[in-house]
């Protein structure tokens, strides 16, 4: 018999498991799941938490509330977290939205993406990062960075281009224009598009497909996958993503970008 073991405690996710399965729910809705610094660093936790589980074989990553996730958090872009004197800066907190994706995409178990609401940014980079998506019909997709006057990091351009093929990454992340479920499916984004009603029953089946089967024969499979896709579309190369997220944070013209996209997002809130 093999022993659970307590669920660690986080402040911005709930994580659970009953040993084969485990769910982690992004839990910041008031921000819609933004991806603040704190819960990405608890995501990478959890990731490694996950791995240390021995009869894990599918996690189950959500968003709490409306939305699935938002992305990055863009009040990082007036403050920094850590240092409410000045603008987010330096290497390393930019290149904690790398660590995180990296971090899902490289633990054992199978990492299936529940989404739904919004998906926006690094919120679809982290759907990139699992390794299965169901979408409910009206999740709504979109890459913002280059309209924010930014380059798409955390490693989202080789997960996009290995998912989807250079093309439509190139359209979607140039353009910014949004997507829905139903191109999403047809773009090979997503497994399965389900109304609102069907996707925790589509979700939960799925799961208990795929937790029924042999642990090692299930994660070795990842695993291959994984190893083959790694030397067709590699994300090693994207460890330099900060660097270019730090150069444009500091370009006349992205600033201004920056501050227009800013300016457009408040302006909505309030005639909202």
């Amino acid at each position: 018999m093999i022993e659970l073991v307590n669920e660690p405690s986080f402040e911005h996710l709930i994580v659970s498991s009953d040993g084969r399965t485990a769910q982690m729910q992004l839990n910041r809705p008031e921000r819609l799941n933004a991806l603040s610094a704190a819960l990405m660093k608890e995501i990478i936790e959890a990731a490694d938490w996950f791995d240390q589980q021995p009869d894990l074989r599918v996690v189950v990553v959500s968003g709490a509330g409306r939305s699935f996730c938002a992305g990055f958090d863009i009040d990082a872009f007036g403050t920094n977290e850590q240092n409410t004197s000045g603008k987010v800066s330096g290497r390393k907190p930019n290149d904690l939205g790398r660590l995180m994706a990296d971090a899902i995409e490289g633990m054992a178990p199978v990492a299936l993406a529940r989404l739904h609401g919004h998906v926006v940014g690094g919120g679809l980079v982290l759907a990139a990062a699992c390794d299965l998506r169901i979408a409910s019909i009206e999740t709504s997709f979109s890459i913002p960075e280059v309209d924010l006057g930014i380059p798409l990091a955390w490693g989202g351009i080789p997960r996009l281009i290995r998912e989807i093929g250079p093309t439509l990454t190139k359209e979607l992340v140039m353009t910014c224009r949004p997507f829905n479920a139903e191109e999403a499916s047809k773009i090979g984004f997503v497994n399965r598009v389900v109304t609102v009603d069907e996707i925790d029953s589509v979700v939960n089946d799925l799961v208990a497909g795929i937790a029924a089967k042999s642990r090692i024969a299930t994660l070795s499979t990842k695993a291959h996958v994984n190893a083959v896709t790694s030397q067709m579309v590699g994300t090693v190369r994207s460890w330099s993503d900060a660097d270019g997220l730090e150069v444009a944070m500091a370009d006349p013209e992205s600033q201004e970008a920056q501050a227009a996209y800013l300016a457009r997002i408040k302006k909505k809130k309030s005639d909202s």
